[in-house]
């Protein structure tokens, strides 16, 4: 059994995955430091408790090295930040691979008892498959339900700031009210806004850099009121008044199209996902049975099914998507 070269590479796969794993949870650690720290020259009071353990991660920085300057990894670093992720993009690869390495493994193990030895390594491919993009659409999901809340926050905040400065409050004043006052992750990112202002970046570049970690129309048309009031001057605190208002109307109205939109959406899941459900069930019962189509001809069959059910997912996200 332990001769087996099947077995082997797939303990070989398993043994680099927990390597890996520990080499991205370490950059974690060490994110957590970097960020401590600039709340120490930022002019907070904590200490940084994990400072000792800031030292970088050897791995991770040759994948960051290799990987610097490319397109898929300024994108992936800009999903990072808007997913709060205090990771790099090499610490995120690593930790991807670990997944994948790990998903083969265990599904190489399921594969093996269940049907055929060879059949393994397929099964096992597909669970590598699968755990690599797993993380990729958990960092699109996370950014995605992040954006949807600093969005739904908009609208009261813009309505404080706006008070805050008929109150006499200077806009720096105000911003550092709202990430003391605020819950995350409008807090957060408002913090970050006073930090950056406090080491010497301008405000300006401070909210463009907030609206690149928050890709939204309600946040660009304040951005872009505070850059006109700075040039030509007037009533800031009436024109946040107006923008808020104009932003929680819009916010009611999305969520009302969510209500009637809710079933159609959840209906594109349930059919989308039911063949794959009943496939793998079928597999576990009989795998046989479902082998048989991988052959060829019969292996169009699936291909094209998976291509229609693909499609037809595609068409009611896209008919159900209205914009407002």
């Amino acid at each position: 059994m332990v001769g087996d070269p099947l077995v082997v590479l797939a303990i070989s796969f398993a043994g680099a995955s927990a390597v890996l794993l520990a080499a991205g949870l370490r950059g974690t650690l060490r994110g957590e430091a970097v960020n401590r720290r600039l709340e120490r020259y930022a002019g907070r009071e904590e200490k940084p408790e994990f400072e000792s353990l800031g030292g970088p991660n050897l791995i991770a920085r040759h994948v960051d090295r290799a990987v610097q300057g490319r397109g898929f990894a300024e994108a992936l670093r800009t999903n990072l930040l808007r997913a709060d992720l205090r990771l790099t993009v090499g610490e995120f690869l690593l930790l991807r691979t670990a997944v994948a390495l790990g998903a083969f493994f265990f599904g190489f193990v399921i594969g093996r008892g269940l049907t055929r030895p060879i059949l393994g390594l397929f099964v096992g491919m597909l669970f590598a498959i699968s755990g690599w993009l797993l993380p990729h659409y958990y960092v699109l999901w996370r950014a995605r339900r992040r954006l949807h809340q600093f969005v739904n926050q908009l609208g009261d905040t813009i309505g404080l700031m706006a008070n805050s400065l008929r109150a006499g409050y200077s806009l720096l004043q105000t911003m550092d009210l709202v990430a003391r006052e605020s819950a995350p992750p409008i807090a957060d990112e408002f913090r970050r806004v006073v930090r950056e202002v406090g080491l010497g970046v301008p405000m300006q570049d401070a909210l463009e850099h907030l609206l690149r970690r928050v890709p939204s129309e309600d946040l660009d048309l304040l951005v872009t009121a505070i850059a006109i009031n700075h040039e030509v001057g007037g009533n800031l605190a009436q024109i946040l008044d107006v923008i808020g208002e104009t932003i929680r109307e819009r916010v009611r109205i999305k969520g009302e199209i969510r209500v009637l939109t809710a079933q159609q959406s959840l209906s594109g899941y349930i059919i989308s996902l039911l063949p794959v459900g009943l496939a793998v069930l079928i597999f576990l019962l009989n795998p046989d049975y479902l082998t048989s189509l991988f052959t060829w001809p019969w292996i169009c069959m699936p291909i094209g099914a998976v291509i229609c059910m693909v499609a037809g997912f595609l068409v009611m996200r896209r008919i159900v998507a209205i914009e407002v």
